[in-house]
């Protein structure tokens, strides 16, 4: 589970430092910051986000890179870039689309909006809404029943879906399953 101690997940990137950088070296960030949010998605368990306050450009980017999202009331997501005539550089040009089509994310992005719990929740944007809960207790609660499952059977489990979700078809996203299931019935879990 990825939190914050603070009512603010991460407001993402501190466009202060960004202003003293030249071009390469605002590139070279980028890059540094996708490669360790990539490095969040390929963890092999699952991962949980949990967002009881701001999670804006990068912040969101992050939490997108998890598999799955639990917001509070408090929770308020957006990716703010273009309005900064930049583009969101960490992932959340491919990763939004994913999870809630290229519409929705193109809506998202071009237009920088901000979206709140509730909201959130019901857009797709969060897979729980804790409500006036926390959202660490029920990130928490959401890892407490995923850890009932086997390990192994977790492991490809998400990576059934995920490597299944860049199959070309889905001849090819039912050999990976295939593969990823003939990986569990030889364990003990």
């Amino acid at each position: 589970v990825i939190h914050s101690t603070s009512k603010v997940f991460c407001a993402g990137a501190d466009l202060k430092e960004r202003k003293d950088m030249n071009d390469d070296e605002v590139l070279a960030y980028v890059r540094r910051l996708r490669s360790a949010f990539h490095a969040i998605q390929r963890i092999p368990v699952p991962t949980i986000a949990a967002l009881d306050g701001m999670a804006l450009g990068g912040g969101f980017e992050l939490a997108l890179a998890c598999d799955l999202r639990v917001g509070s009331h408090e929770a308020v997501v957006g990716l703010p870039e273009t309005r900064l005539a930049i583009i969101p550089g960490a992932g959340g040009t491919q990763r939004l689309p994913r999870l809630v089509g290229a519409a929705k994310a193109k809506d998202l992005i071009f237009t920088g909006r901000r979206v709140k719990g509730e909201d959130a929740f019901r857009e797709g944007l969060l897979d729980r809404y804790s409500g006036t809960r926390d959202a660490i207790q029920e990130a928490l609660v959401m890892a407490s029943q995923i850890s009932e499952g086997g390990p192994v059977a977790l492991q490809m489990a998400k990576e059934a879906v995920d490597r299944g979700m860049h199959a070309k078809d889905m001849t090819d996203a039912l050999g990976v399953e295939d593969q990823c299931y003939s990986k569990v019935i030889p364990t003990k879990d």
